[in-house]
C-alpha cells in the first residue's frame, strides 16, 4: 500500500544578510534542497542578491524577513530582541512607527525584486509579537493591491519542541500566542505547524535535529533553517552553525533522510493552511 508523502516547506532565513549566506541559499535552491527563502531587504547586499535570486523564483517562494534587531552598515534602526519582547508585551511600542518601518522594508523588497513577497516572517520572530503583529497587518493592508494574493505568514506559536533548546520553544510560543488567530482575522494564511527551533550551536548536531523533524512533523509543517557557505564572520554569532547546515542540506544524506521519512519538500501553496492548533531531490 502506498502511503501519501507528507508535504513540508523548508525555508532558509536571512537571505542577503551577507554574500556567503546568500550564495549558500542560492546553491541549495538550485539543487532543490530548499523550497523558500526569506530576505533581509535592508541589507546592502540585497540589490545584488535580488538579481541572483530572480532566475530561481520558479523553484522556491521568496519572502520578506522583517528586521528590527540586526544592524546593517547603513544604520537601520535596531534594538535587542529583549527590548522588543518586553515592550511588545507591555504595549510600549508605537504601532504607527512600526508600520512605517515595515512598509519601508516591503518597499525595498519590491524595489529590487520587482514584485511583492510571497510570504512574510520576522528576524527572531518579532513579527508575531503583540503590537508588532498589528503593525504588520496594517502594512499589508496599506500596500497590497485589491485582488492581489496576500502573503503567507509564519506562526511561531505553532512551534514544535525546541530540539536541544526546549525552553526556547516555550518562550517563542508564549511571546507569539494569539498570532495565528490575528492573521486569520485579517484574511491571511498561516502554515499550521512550525519547526526548526534549536540552539543554533554546532554541538546541537543539526543532521540529528533535522532527521527528528522530518520524521515527526505533521503534513503542512513549515521548517526554518539558517544555512550559509563556510566563512569567518565575527559579526554573525551563528556563522559556524550555518556552515554545518549548508553541508548537510546539500548532501546525499539529507536526500536519503527525506525519502526515509516519506517527505516531499513543497512551496507554500502546496502545503496546508489554517489547520487547527526532498523527496524529489
Amino acid at each position: 500500500m502506498n502511503i501519501a508523502r507528507r508535504k513540508l516547506t523548508l525555508c532558509a532565513d536571512d537571505f542577503a544578510q551577507s554574500e556567503q549566506i546568500s550564495s549558500g541559499i542560492l546553491e541549495l535552491i538550485a539543487s532543490r534542497r530548499l523550497t523558500a527563502t526569506s530576505v533581509m531587504s535592508q541589507a546592502p547586499y540585497w540589490p545584488t542578491a535580488a538579481r541572483r535570486l530572480m532566475p530561481l523564483q520558479r523553484l522556491a517562494d521568496v519572502g520578506l524577513h522583517l528586521n528590527l534587531t540586526h544592524a546593517f552598515p547603513m544604520g537601520n534602526v535596531t534594538r535587542p530582541l529583549v527590548y522588543w519582547l518586553l515592550c511588545s508585551q507591555l504595549r510600549l511600542v508605537s504601532r504607527s512607527w512600526l508600520c512605517k518601518q515595515f512598509c519601508e522594508q516591503i518597499h525595498l523588497f519590491q524595489q529590487h525584486f520587482g514584485r511583492l513577497p510571497d510570504f512574510i516572517d520576522g528576524h527572531q520572530h518579532l513579527h508575531a509579537f503583540p503590537v508588532l503583529r498589528a503593525a504588520l497587518t496594517d502594512a499589508i493592508a496599506a500596500i497590497w493591491p485589491q485582488n492581489h494574493p496576500l502573503p503567507w505568514l509564519r506562526a511561531p506559536e505553532h512551534a514544535m519542541g525546541g530540539g536541544d533548546s526546549p525552553f526556547k520553544a516555550v518562550i517563542l510560543r508564549w511571546s507569539c500566542r494569539g498570532f495565528a488567530r490575528h492573521a486569520q482575522q485579517h484574511g491571511l494564511r498561516v502554515a499550521p505547524y512550525f519547526g526548526g527551533v534549536y540552539s543554533l550551536q554546532t554541538a546541537a548536531d543539526f543532521p540529528r535535529q533535522m532527521r527528528h523533524w522530518l520524521q515527526s512533523a505533521a503534513d503542512g509543517t513549515l521548517l526554518m533553517c539558517h544555512p550559509g557557505r563556510p566563512t569567518v564572520d565575527h559579526t554573525d554569532p551563528i556563522c559556524d552553525a550555518r556552515a554545518l547546515e549548508f553541508h548537510y542540506l546539500g548532501s546525499p544524506e539529507f536526500a536519503d533522510d527525506c525519502r526515509a521519512a516519506n517527505v516531499e519538500l513543497t512551496r507554500f501553496d502546496h502545503a496546508k493552511s489554517n489547520a487547527p492548533s526532498v523527496s524529489d531531490v
